[in-house]
Parts: C-alpha cells; sequence; structure tokens
C-alpha cells in the first residue's frame, strides 16, 4: 500500500511529537523513566526529614522566655536546622529540570508550615490581638442580625461588612459557636489558598515550572507584613490577586490560554469571555464591600496596566465596573464614614512626605531588640525593590509584560494617605506577588532570548513570545542563590516572629478578658493600656472601651506620674450599676516595652498603685492578669 497522507500534511504528528519533547509536558513525563540521581533522591528525603525535624523542634519551646525579639529568641536549633534544611531541598529541586510539580508543592507547603503554623502548634490560644477584634465583630452582627449599634471605633466595620457577613453566615449555616475555633488557624490555610492565585498570576508570564515554584517560594519568605490573620485585609488581599491574575491571564501578553497554534477557546484575544467577566466583577464586588483600602489597590493596579495600548481592550471594562461599583459603595453604604472622615483625607493629600515615612516608626523609645527587627523589616523591603529592580535592568524580557507595573501600582496611594501608619506596609504586601516572580527570574534565568512563542493566526507577523527559554545550565545558578534564599528567609523571620511576645496570650489572660465580658453590666467602661488584650472587645457594643496608649502625650505622663489620677478622667462616670474595669496583662507590658510607648514598669506600677487604693477592688487576679473594678468615688 502507498503511503497514507493526511489532510495536514504530516504537521500534527510534528506537533505531537514537539509536545512529547517539551519538558515538563504531560506526554513527556509519560516516558519511562530514568533511574534517580542523587540530587533526585536528595529531594526526594530532604522534604520528609525537614519536616519531621520542625516538628521535633516544637516539643519543648518555653514561650514564657520571650522577650525582644519574640521566638526567635525561645525557638531550638533544631528548628533552625530544619528551616535551613527545607531551603537547601527546595534548591536542589529547582537544580533539576525534571522535578515535578508535585515536589515543588510539597516544599513551597512545608515552608508555609514551617513558617505559619508554628504559632498556632504552639500557642494554646488564638494570635494577635486584632483577630480577637474580628472575632467579637463577626459575634456582634450574629447577635445583631447585621448591623452592630454603638460600636463606637469599630464602626467601620458596619460600612465595609462584607466578611464579618460572610463569616456570619457560615456560622449559622455550619452551626458553629463562634469564629474563634478556626480563626486559630487562619494564618496557615489563608497561604496555602493564596498559592493557587500567586500561581495563576505567574502562569500568565511563563510556563517554567522552575521559576512559577521559585517565585511561590520567594513571596512566602519575603512576606514578613503578616497581614494573614483573621482579618478582612486577608481576605480582599486573596480576592485581589484572584482579580489581578484573571486580567493578566485576559492580556495579548499571555501565556495562560495559549496553545502551539494562538490562544483557545472562541473568544478573539483581548476580550472578555461573558463568564469570566461576570466572575471578574462579582470578586471585585465583594472586595469593595470588604476592606476600604484593597479597591484603591486594584483601581490602582488596573490603573497602570491600562497604560500600555494593548492592554486596554481587557483592562478598560474590569477598570469602570470597579470605579462604578466602588463610587456606588462609597455614596451609599460607606457614606458615614467617609463623611465623617473627608477632612482628613483630603489633608493626607496634602501631606506626601509624612505619608511616606509615617510606617516607619520612631525607634528612639523602643526595645533594644525591636531597634533590631525594625530595621532588619527595612532591609529586607528594600532588597525586595532592589531585586526586581535589576531583574527589570537585567532581563529584558520582562519588561513586556505587566509585572513591573504592578510592583509600581501601589506607590501612589503611599504619597496619597497614611492610612494609620500602615499604608507603607500595606504597599509592599500589594507589590510582592509581581516582584516576587522579578527577583526568581533575575535568580533563577541567564540572560538567554525569550523562548520562540507562537505566530499569530494565519502564520503572518512576528512570533508572540511565550516567556523565557528554558535555561540549559540551571544547577550552578540555582544551587549559588541558596545563600540569598537562606537570607531572605532570615529577614522575614525578624519581620513575622520578633513582636510574638506581645501577640502570645496565655490562657490565664483570656479567662481575664472573657470574666470582663461575662461580669461588666451593660454601660460600664473597660479601661486598658493597649488593644493587646483577648477578648477585650467581646461587648463592644455594650461597653465602651479606653485604651490609654491612644490617648494624647498629656494623658500618658499623667499616668506614668500618678496611675491614680492619670484613670480620673476615663472612669469619673463610674457607678455601682456601670463600673469601669481595668485590665492588667502580661501582654500589655509586653507592648509597651515593645514600642515603649510608655515606661517599662507601667503594669507593674499601676498594679502596686490599685491595689493600695480605696475604691479599685481586684476582682480577678492571675498569674498573667488582673482585673479591677472601680464604682467611683462615693462607693
Amino acid at each position: 500500500m502507498g503511503r497514507l497522507q493526511t489532510l495536514t500534511g504530516g504537521r500534527v504528528a510534528s506537533f505531537t511529537n514537539a509536545v512529547a519533547r517539551r519538558p515538563g509536558s504531560a506526554a513527556a513525563e509519560r516516558r519511562p523513566s530514568a533511574p534517580l540521581t542523587a540530587f533526585q533522591w536528595a529531594t526526594r528525603l530532604i522534604l520528609p526529614a525537614a519536616l519531621t525535624l520542625w516538628l521535633l523542634s516544637l516539643r519543648h519551646v518555653d514561650l514564657g522566655a520571650m522577650r525582644d525579639y519574640g521566638l526567635l529568641q525561645v525557638l531550638p536549633v533544631l528548628y533552625w536546622v530544619a528551616l535551613g534544611l527545607l531551603a537547601l531541598g527546595f534548591c536542589l529541586a529547582l537544580a533539576d529540570r525534571r522535578t515535578g510539580s508535585g515536589w515543588f508543592a510539597g516544599y513551597v507547603l512545608g515552608l508555609i508550615a514551617v513558617i505559619h503554623a508554628t504559632p498556632t502548634l504552639l500557642y494554646p490560644t488564638l494570635r494577635y490581638s486584632w483577630a480577637w477584634k474580628h472575632v467579637a465583630v463577626v459575634d456582634a452582627v450574629i447577635r445583631h442580625h447585621g448591623e452592630v449599634p454603638h460600636a463606637d471605633k469599630l464602626a467601620i466595620y458596619n460600612q465595609w461588612p462584607g466578611f464579618f457577613d460572610l463569616n456570619a453566615f457560615f456560622l449559622q449555616a455550619t452551626g458553629l459557636h463562634s469564629a474563634l475555633g478556626y480563626a486559630t488557624w487562619t494564618p496557615p490555610v489563608f497561604n496555602a489558598v493564596l498559592l493557587a492565585p500567586l500561581l495563576l498570576l505567574y502562569r500568565t508570564v511563563t510556563r517554567d515550572r522552575r521559576l512559577l515554584w521559585g517565585a511561590a517560594w520567594i513571596y512566602y519568605s519575603c512576606s514578613w507584613v503578616g497581614q494573614d490573620y483573621f482579618a478582612p485585609q486577608a481576605f480582599a488581599f486573596l480576592l485581589f490577586v484572584t482579580v489581578i491574575a484573571l486580567v493578566m491571564g485576559q492580556l495579548p501578553s499571555s501565556v495562560l490560554y495559549r496553545t502551539g497554534e494562538g490562544r483557545t477557546g472562541d473568544t478573539p484575544s483581548g476580550r472578555w469571555p461573558v463568564g469570566r467577566f461576570v466572575a471578574v466583577m462579582v470578586i471585585a464586588a465583594v472586595i469593595i464591600s470588604s476592606h476600604p483600602l484593597t479597591p484603591f489597590m486594584l483601581i490602582s493596579a488596573l490603573v497602570v496596566l491600562s497604560l500600555p495600548r494593548r492592554n486596554r481592550r481587557v483592562v478598560l471594562p474590569v477598570l469602570a465596573g470597579t470605579v462604578v461599583l466602588a463610587a456606588l459603595w462609597d455614596a451609599t453604604v460607606a457614606r458615614p464614614y467617609l463623611s465623617q472622615n473627608l477632612g482628613d483625607f483630603l489633608n493626607s493629600l496634602l501631606k506626601p512626605d509624612t505619608n511616606v515615612v509615617s510606617g516607619l516608626a520612631a525607634l528612639g523609645s523602643a526595645a533594644p531588640g525591636q531597634v533590631v527587627v525594625s530595621w532588619v523589616d527595612r532591609g529586607l523591603s528594600a532588597a525586595v525593590f532592589v531585586l526586581a529592580a535589576v531583574a527589570f535592568l537585567a532581563r529584558p524580557w520582562v519588561r513586556r509584560t505587566g509585572l513591573p507595573l504592578l510592583v509600581v501600582a501601589p506607590l501612589p496611594l503611599l504619597a496619597a494617605n497614611a492610612y494609620g501608619g500602615e499604608m507603607i506596609f500595606r504597599a509592599y504586601l500589594f507589590a510582592l506577588p509581581a516582584a516576587s516572580l522579578l527577583i526568581a527570574v533575575l535568580l533563577l534565568k541567564g540572560r538567554a532570548r525569550p523562548e520562540t512563542g507562537t505566530r499569530p493566526e494565519g502564520g503572518n507577523g512576528p512570533e508572540r513570545s511565550a516567556g523565557p527559554r528554558p535555561d540549559t545550565r540551571p544547577r550552578l545558578r540555582t544551587l549559588a542563590a541558596y545563600p540569598l534564599l537562606v537570607a531572605l528567609l532570615g529577614g522575614l523571620m525578624f519581620g513575622y516572629y520578633g513582636k510574638e511576645s506581645a501577640n502570645y496570650f496565655t490562657e490565664e489572660e483570656v479567662a481575664a478578658g472573657r470574666f470582663v465580658a461575662a461580669t461588666a453590666p451593660p454601660g460600664s467602661t473597660v479601661v486598658s493600656l493597649t488593644s493587646a488584650v483577648p477578648g477585650l472587645y467581646l461587648r463592644y457594643d455594650e461597653n465602651p472601651q479606653v485604651q490609654m496608649d491612644e490617648q494624647d502625650l498629656r494623658d500618658r505622663e499623667r499616668l506614668v506620674k500618678d496611675p491614680v489620677k492619670g484613670l480620673e478622667g476615663f472612669i469619673q462616670r463610674a457607678s455601682p450599676e456601670q463600673p469601669a474595669y481595668i485590665i492588667l496583662s502580661r501582654a500589655q507590658a509586653a507592648d509597651l516595652y515593645e514600642r515603649g510607648i510608655l515606661p517599662g514598669g507601667t503594669v507593674q506600677r499601676m498594679d502596686s498603685v490599685l491595689s493600695k487604693t480605696p475604691g479599685f477592688i481586684p476582682v480577678y487576679r492571675s498569674k498573667d492578669a488582673v482585673v479591677y473594678r472601680y464604682q467611683g468615688a462615693k462607693s
């Protein structure tokens, strides 16, 4: 018989063979496997060994010994050995182009566990006072079936209730009593879930597994800001990365939906499928209803992505929809808060220099260890931006992606508003996903030409790039990056663990907060030195809160000079029916010492003075907390 001819003239067979030869493709992975090399054996053995050592290191940790450096000074040597070994195993996996995605996923999830599950496993209670506050808000939303009256300082959550309403709905649907049960595990679970949109974002730029997982590793090695606890910011940030990944995937430069013959599907390049566009707008609406800052970060990112003309057909519809939704929300639900604070917003616009430096703490009065922690935080943040800038200059192909634009997108907001001194940290957080991939490209890729892509439909015009060409000599470059990856991890540990002395609460402190919530009559005033009190806001809609560290300098000086006179102005309306409760605790003492906002020993001195002053009755006392009740001068 003659040779069988095909309609494609043999091109299908050629394409199939090319796919089979592509490193990392499914066809290539089905080929008979060669014997494992020493690198591959090491990759497979190091991961379980490192995780085993990590779990063993947590058996005997003296949390009470935390001081200036938080967990850093109490974690045993075995913990650091496990972390270094995990980083080494990941570098060995990167050095072998045959490493499968499953092993990369194991290492990155292992890193998430070692960093973010450690406090959860060590601490007997929920970590961080703001997480306790948000649990209290969810409970109040359930009690009031929606908007919480008399919310005072927490009234802002009535204007952006999306996160709290979703949690309230979840609790009522499942029959769980409180969000406290799962809020403890929010940091490791949030970071694990965030991995999916991060990889989707990176997949819009490159198909190289080493770059995808290397960027994910770098992100988790540099995310020291700590906005991963039970909070609207964590929830909104997860959705933000998802929206940006979906938008980036639709851009003409994206390789996400591209095959050997161009983009897949019936929708032409640069146009949104209806279902995908609707999904993006729904997610944007949830962001707008859940957090005041993230919608502006999203709008800023969309604005910079729309600057290249080739992107506008994709980005402008999403940008327009997001702006309309945000404007409608701000003009209706959020109008009370925005009207009340409009003057502050306008004043901030006139002080861009002050906004930029407001988050850089004045270190003169801080604890010595906290000065070091703060400088390490600053150094790590600066290193991330410097490395991203070097990647922009040294790897020209990344300039054709949206990554550099996403890195600079938060900067206008940094100059526009201080956001309570946190804007500089939030700008870093929102720039980090894109910066991480730029750093991965710098460290893991040489100056090779971009991998040849595909021609436009019809075969005319220049070939479109599909990302970087696979590196022919990755091993030496990857192993050389190991010291830098370890240094980045070290910087993360200072920022993420350095303040744990005040973020950790004992069971006695939790019992003190719950005692006040259970016994204080409605209308009672609850006084604390700082917010580092678990359960402080459990009945915030019934009992007004006073935090002395938020008062002006004169009030704080009066408190230090004479605790009783310093408290008088805040508890003068106390009566037997509506007394005042003063909570003093170990975590507050640690918080004051770390920040230096009140002299060290203030908690102990106040306890000593109040215990000897008539009218201040100790109604709860334990090793780590004491509660005084004051019923007025005539009681």
